[in-house]
Parts: C-alpha cells; sequence; structure tokens
C-alpha cells in the first residue's frame, strides 16, 4: 500500500476501472466471443451464414414429435426448408425409432429426403453397410445415402480409411452413386484427407462461424446444431447446400 501513498483518490479509483475493463474485454476476447453463435442461438436470436438460397435440417429421433405442416412452409433465415437428412441407423444393430414415420412424412410433405448412417468404428463396415441398405431402402428422387463418420474409437488412421472406403464402395454399388461423407472439418483434416476420399460429395460440420475455414471442395454445410425451425421443438440441425435448388434435385437418385 505504501507504493499509492500520496496519489488522489480519483487516479487509483481510475485504475482500478481500467484494470477491471482489460480482465472484462480479455474474458469476453478468449470466452464468449469464439463461442458468440451459441450464445445468440441459446438465447433464441440464432444466427445464419448469408448468400445462400438452398437450406435444410437433419433430424432423428432427438427432435421427437415433429409437426410436418408446419415444417413443411417453414423458413431458415431468409429461404425455405428444403431437404432433410434423417438418421436410419447406426452400427449393425441400431435402428432410428422415428425413422420410418420421418422418412415417410418428408416425402408426402414434399422435401427432399436423404438418409444418413451412423459408423461406429470397430464394427464390421460389411454388416453396417447391409444393415443400412436393409433399412434405408432410397427412392428415384431421394439424396444420395450418408456416411456419418465422426469417431475413430481404437483403429489407427490406416483402419478407418479402410473400413470407411469398404462402407462407401458397398453402398455405391447398390445405388450406382457416390454416397455422401459427412464429418467434422477438423475429424477430415486428420483422418480422411487421402486422395481416395475427393470423389465423394462432402458435408461438412463447421459452427458458429459466418464463413468455412474448410478451402476444398464442399456440397452441404451443417453450420449450427442450436437452429430453431417451426415445427420442431428445440433445436435443430439446420444446413446449406452449396448451390442452386435444381442442382440439388440433380444431386438425388434417378430413375433406374
Amino acid at each position: 500500500m505504501h507504493l499509492f501513498r500520496g496519489l488522489p483518490s480519483w487516479t487509483i479509483w481510475l485504475g482500478g476501472l481500467l484494470i477491471t475493463f482489460a480482465y472484462v474485454a480479455l474474458f469476453y476476447h478468449i470466452f464468449v466471443e469464439p463461442f458468440s453463435f451459441r450464445w445468440r442461438a441459446i438465447y433464441g436470436e440464432p444466427t445464419y451464414p448469408e448468400g445462400y438460397e438452398v437450406r435444410g435440417i437433419d433430424i432423428s429421433h432427438y427432435q421427437d414429435r415433429i409437426n410436418w405442416e408446419k415444417l413443411r412452409n417453414a423458413s431458415i433465415g431468409d429461404a425455405p426448408v428444403s431437404f432433410v437428412f434423417i438418421k436410419a441407423t447406426e452400427g449393425e444393430k441400431l435402428f432410428d425409432d422415428n425413422f420410418n414415420k420421418n422418412f415417410a412424412s418428408a416425402k408426402r410433405n414434399d422435401l427432399v429426403r436423404g438418409a444418413y448412417h451412423f459408423f461406429v468404428p470397430g464394427i464390421d463396415p460389411r454388416r453396417q453397410a447391409d444393415f443400412y441398405l436393409r433399412i434405408a431402402q432410397l427412392e428415384p428422387g431421394d439424396l444420395p445415402p450418408v456416411l456419418d463418420i465422426e469417431k475413430k474409437g481404437d483403429l489407427t488412421p490406416e483402419q478407418l480409411r479402410r473400413d470407411a472406403k469398404t462402407w462407401l464402395d458397398i453402398v455405391e454399388k447398390e445405388y450406382h452413386v457416390k454416397p455422401i461423407l459427412y464429418t467434422g472439418y477438423k475429424f477430415k483434416m486428420s483422418y480422411l484427407n487421402t486422395p481416395e476420399f475427393e470423389a465423394y460429395p462432402y458435408w461438412i460440420a463447421h459452427y458458429y462461424v459466418n464463413e468455412l475455414e474448410y478451402k476444398g471442395k464442399w456440397t452441404f454445410w451443417q453450420h449450427t446444431d442450436c437452429g430453431k425451425v417451426q415445427g420442431i421443438k428445440g433445436f435443430v440441425d439446420c444446413n446449406i447446400f452449396n448451390g442452386t435448388m435444381q442442382e440439388l434435385m440433380e444431386l438425388t437418385l434417378p430413375e433406374p
């Protein structure tokens, strides 16, 4: 305290205020600003990247009961909901309880639909692919099959790539189109950033940013898991298609 003896009291107060301001600014920069998109979403102000005209969602049993009449007329940002990806399967045995109902409802309400499989590392990829093909039953006009791969488990990167490619090859042989590959930016760069995966439509998960860090080619962008859409209670994943509505339709499965 001897250091401040003789100083005017106002200078001590000013110094304290400046230190407090610096601390608050540092806290905001480190802990709040990087997640500002999430805070806005949680408190009722979700933000959607601008400049894209085709938007959609992905759902599973976590969304519980959906009001499809409201959803078919809903919007995300300034664009209507045009497509919906629906969870079908996980591993070799887990079937999403709401898949059949959601899959049929999407078509009945004129939404472009797709079905995805959540890949479980360490389970035979052939059995996983067969399980998905048995359950999904895609039709002409549906989006290509989707492999959701976001966990490595105990596999080496080489084993993970081998098993993922096995699943993709089996499903491609059935539908005669390249499946869509869903994963996060960092996961792809760490484990799937090899030439054999560059031919697949890439659905990237990258949240709470105005622009993607990924500079490669991408087809879909899952930009938030805190979206709010009419017809769905609570939060839902929101996605962007990197193209026009006509290009989205050109991506769907053709007539035999």
